[in-house]
């Protein structure tokens, strides 16, 4: 196949959006992505910053037009802006419309100014809780201060933030109406994701979970909602509040899926393409990277990965709350 032609799977879906991991490490340890003890992976098994260049502009030429970098905190990967003064290119031909980033914000005082200098326009920043002490339990290690000093940064900056809340049982119920006020007060969106049951977290997934109907109705007896057919590119279906004029997205991988519109695929920072988050289905591109100095046979991989991309997930949480799948949110940046 041409590396000219677009990427579509078997069922019809485009693929336009990739997420690339540049690294699995963290220097967090929130409850619901990693145990307090986590094994990362040799820094030797990582794409090198060229290879992951060279990957992501074999997607760029595959008509993939948006480029999100995950980690793990990918901010603490070492030469991470390289890589986002290298991709800048293909912003300025046109080829890419969007580069961006998920962060947990504690690197981003000091790289925000960088980000929207080589053409980041917005960033998603997970933050569940505004409460310093809730914060540090939750990530088992973190400070809040660093985090809202970033946010700052990234406003300053020019850049458009979207707040990431991972709806915990016991925990969002409580801050919602606060995280809400926060976010639109600051121009930010606010993003609620149901918790996945992705890896060992040495948590009870069952004790953790809160499904976003229930939340939802617990938003509305305090704020009126309106649904919207707004859309980012991603799975999150928007709601409007009328005494904010601020949105606030849902993403319901347990309740409700989003697989008919499915556009994503995630390449770990090993160079493993995955179609699915829920799914295990995988290719090595990392030999047809290494293998050859023409694209070719990268080129091929990615069509093989794409022609085995799942009709949907099927997320569930396992006896005793166990997770559904082995591989850590931290692995893909989720």
């Amino acid at each position: 196949m041409s590396a000219t032609c677009g990427l579509v799977d078997l069922f019809g879906r485009r693929v336009s959006y990739l997420r690339l991991s540049v690294t699995d490490r963290c220097d967090l340890r929130c409850v619901y992505c990693m145990s307090e003890n986590m094994s990362f992976l040799p820094r030797k098994e990582l794409l090198t910053i060229e290879e992951l260049d060279r990957l992501a502009s074999a997607f760029v030429a595959r008509g993939v037009s948006k480029i999100r970098i995950t980690g793990g905190e990918p901010l603490v990967r070492r030469g991470v802006m390289d890589l986002f003064a290298g991709l800048s290119r293909h912003l300025a031909s046109g080829a890419l419309k969007e580069l961006t980033l998920t962060t947990n914000g504690t690197q981003l005082a000091r790289r925000a100014a960088d980000l929207a200098r080589l053409g980041v326009r917005r960033v998603n920043v997970s933050l569940d809780t505004l409460d310093a002490e809730r914060y540090r339990a939750l990530t088992r290690r973190g400070a809040l201060g660093p985090v809202m000093e970033g946010l700052q940064a990234a406003l300053a900056a020019g850049l458009k933030v979207k707040l990431n809340a991972v709806a915990l049982r016991g925990t969002t119920e409580d801050e919602i109406d606060d995280l809400i006020a926060f976010a639109h007060g600051h121009g930010m969106d606010l993003t609620l994701i149901e918790t996945m049951p992705l890896g060992d977290t040495g948590e009870d997934r069952t004790a953790q979970y809160l499904p976003l109907t229930e939340l939802r109705r617990r938003i509305e007896t305090r704020w009126t909602l309106t649904d919207t057919v707004e859309r980012s590119g991603g799975p999150a279906r928007y709601v409007r509040v009328a005494e904010t004029g601020g949105r606030i997205g849902f993403i319901t991988p347990m309740t409700h899926t989003f697989c008919e519109s499915c556009n994503r695929v995630r390449v770990s920072a090993t160079g493993v393409l995955y179609t699915c988050l829920g799914q295990e289905d995988r290719i090595d591109l990392k030999p047809a990277l290494r293998g050859s100095e023409a694209d070719g046979r990268l080129h091929a991989a990615i069509d093989a990965g794409i022609r085995g991309k799942p009709r949907g997930h099927d997320f569930a949480i396992g006896r005793g709350g166990a997770p559904g799948l082995v591989r850590h949110m931290s692995a893909l940046g989720g």
